[in-house]
């Protein structure tokens, strides 16, 4: 017997919702992924297609599960152009209404819900670290995402449905996101300091993310808004030296500011990305007990590095 009976992952067709997925069809009876792409059904894992939208017979599969995960949302990696940021907002806040809207409506809702937001929320530190409880929100317009995102979230009425808002760091993978641009730029060389390399990063091992995700399904005292971070937040420079002596590139060549302007404007993306600095702390987890199976990023370097994910 497995300790769950249905785990749902909202727009889960993603890196993280694939992570989450891995984790949980070994601790679930089902495992249902909502996405607007068809996919194969992989053993206890089924697909549901949606649009994020509009409702339709998806909604039922909400009913008696332990825990609905939304991970919507446009990838912020792009430029902030107004249709871009018309799609980022969009594709985050009508998915959570739609699904507040559906799980009011329930006899059996799921126990708990929790959004996947960011921890880019907090302002711009190098000072002192960002936690729940003294953390000052930032400006701009990554967080005003966040902070529109999160009240709509929390505006939903979902009486029978305990909800957390996971604030992620950068989530450390070899298939997705900013590591493996990390790593292709040390073995070519081009692995030193960004900016000025001061900047702090955020970050945490994907096992971490999916295990926070159950502990705080575990601990139903948790609910609001929590920081889904490492303890120890490294600066840009130091994470970069990390890779390249892991990896054992003998040089890294940086990138000043001006030619990040350069490179994000060819890419299609923002400097912001890269430059602001995000010193976050996980006061709340450290506070109930949670124990991070990587506390250091030169462990999860070196754990990504050496395994096959």
């Amino acid at each position: 017997m497995k300790p769950y009976q249905k785990i749902v992952l909202a727009g889960g067709n993603g890196y993280l919702g694939g992570i989450l997925a891995g984790y949980y069809c070994s601790l679930a009876e089902e495992v249902i992924v909502l996405s607007r792409k068809p996919a194969s059904d992989q053993l206890n894992v089924k697909t549901l297609l949606w649009d994020g939208k509009s409702t339709g017979t998806w909604a039922a599969c909400l009913e008696n599960a332990d825990l609905l995960v939304n991970l919507c949302g446009k990838n912020v990696n792009c430029r902030y152009t107004g249709k871009n940021k018309e799609e980022i907002f969009a594709s985050r806040l009508l998915p959570t209404r739609l699904l507040g809207e559906e799980i009011g409506k329930m006899t059996n809702p799921p126990k708990l819900w929790i959004n996947i937001t960011s921890a880019t929320i907090y302002r711009h530190a190098e000072d002192r670290p960002q936690d729940e409880y003294t953390g000052e929100i930032g400006h701009g317009f990554s967080v005003e995402v966040c902070k529109r995102w999160e009240q709509t979230f929390f505006d939903t009425k979902t009486p029978g449905t305990r909800k957390v808002a996971l604030r992620m760091g950068i989530v450390l993978g070899r298939r997705h996101g900013a590591f493996p641009y990390w790593l292709n730029l040390a073995k070519f060389g081009l692995g030193g300091r960004q900016g000025n390399g001061k900047q702090y990063i955020s970050w945490i091992h994907e096992r971490d993310a999916a295990r926070v995700t159950e502990w705080v399904l575990q601990h139903k005292e948790l609910d609001g808004a929590i920081n889904c971070t490492a303890p120890r937040a490294i600066r840009n420079a130091e994470m970069m030296k990390v890779i390249r002596d892991i990896y054992g590139a003998s040089f890294g060549l940086p990138a000043p500011g001006w030619l990040l302007e350069i490179g994000a404007l060819f890419l299609g993306t923002e400097t912001e990305l890269i430059l602001k600095s995000r010193l976050v702390e996980p006061r709340r987890l450290l506070d109930s007990g949670y124990k991070f199976s990587y506390t250091e990023a030169d462990e999860a370097v070196l754990n990504i590095l050496t395994h096959a994910l």
